[in-house]
């Protein structure tokens, strides 16, 4: 059975709190649909730079967003890996959200099927569990064995126990101590041929969401790996053989790593939302939508979807100016409101 080893250590707790308090931040941002859906669409082209990226995939981010925007036909097999992690991205977004996602290794296998959809040579490595004995090299020094997973025997019992540790767990552990206990013990098990990094990675994105982590969707952890990817294989991996592991890994120094990595990607959230809007009445934020879905307002627009009277529209528009949430362009008759800088 697999029952991980870790220590909670005064660095992780302080960590932990601040991911609370960033948490309890964003949530009462009040965001509207239209900017959720642009921070959504915003974290997705991160996620699928990052990950493919730690993964060797040259494309630069600028490529990724406009690869993701016109999806075309015809691809190369670095578009493909791209494509394919924004498709796997979008399943799992949407098995959380419809409550269906799923702590068990027919889940895993799904997403890694669709991470490597074209990409490999045998149909057979694609969506299964592996069927082969592996080996993990520095990707420096390509004759020499870094680690040596489990044999191919034993990954399906090993994947379920995994999974069956999660499972019982749930609403006992902290969704970011169980998503990154997953994390690295899946990474030891290395269950498949290819698109391990890329599926493991997909998985923890779910677990955060179905656990508890529930601003998911704006959320691109993989990002903070990718700036020092040699940093994130030395913490995840380990060395050796893993039936030489004693009592398996430790997990203590690895969870302050990945916990940090998270209240890391949640402070950029923080800042990518609106300035904290102090005192806002219902027909002020009336106004903020219709801006954030149209981009600009009228007097006379505002008046079609509210039922204030002239001077209190006036009143509204003067009090966000005020707040520095929107500025007048124009003057006179032609006068219009823009979200401010």
């Amino acid at each position: 059975m697999f029952d991980p080893n870790f220590t909670i250590r005064p660095r992780l707790l302080r960590t932990m709190r601040e991911i609370g308090e960033t948490l309890g931040v964003i949530r009462v941002s009040h965001l509207s649909d239209a900017r959720l859906a642009r921070l959504t669409h915003a974290a997705r082209a991160l996620s699928a730079h990052a990950s493919t990226s730690i993964e060797g995939n040259p494309l630069p981010l600028t490529d990724v967003k406009r690869l993701l925007k016109q999806a075309p036909g015809q691809v190369r097999d670095t578009e493909r890996e791209v494509l394919n992690y924004n498709r796997a991205l979008e399943w799992v977004q949407e098995q959380v959200k419809a409550e269906r996602f799923e702590l068990n290794t027919a889940t895993f296998e799904t997403v890694q099927g669709m991470v490597v959809d074209g990409l490999m040579e045998n149909p057979f490595d694609v969506g299964r569990i592996r069927q082969k004995p592996v080996v993990i090299r520095d990707p420096r020094a390509p004759d020499s064995t870094v680690f040596l997973p489990p044999d191919h025997g034993d990954v399906k019992g090993l994947c379920d126990d995994m999974f069956a540790y999660l499972r019982d767990h749930v609403g006992e552990l902290d969704p970011v101590l169980l998503a990154g206990l997953f994390h690295k013990q899946a990474v030891i098990i290395h269950p498949f041929m290819d698109g391990n990094g890329r599926s493991t990675r997909l998985m923890t994105t779910g677990i955060l969401g179905m656990t508890g982590l529930d601003v998911f969707p704006i959320f691109s952890f993989e990002e903070y790996y990718n700036r020092n990817v040699t940093r994130y294989f030395q913490m995840v991996g380990e060395q050796g053989d893993f039936y030489d592991l004693t009592g398996g890994a430790d997990f203590s120094v690895w969870l302050e790593y990945f916990a940090e990595g998270i209240l890391d990607e949640l402070k950029r959230v923080q800042k990518t939302l609106p300035a904290q809007q102090p005192r806002l009445e219902p027909h002020h934020r009336l106004i903020l939508e219709h801006l954030e879905s149209h981009g600009s307002i009228t007097q006379q627009e505002y008046g079609g979807i509210s039922n204030r009277s002239l001077a209190s529209r006036k009143n509204d528009f003067a009090r966000l100016v005020e707040l520095g949430l929107i500025r007048p362009v124009g003057g006179g008759r032609s006068i219009h409101y823009v979200l401010a800088e």
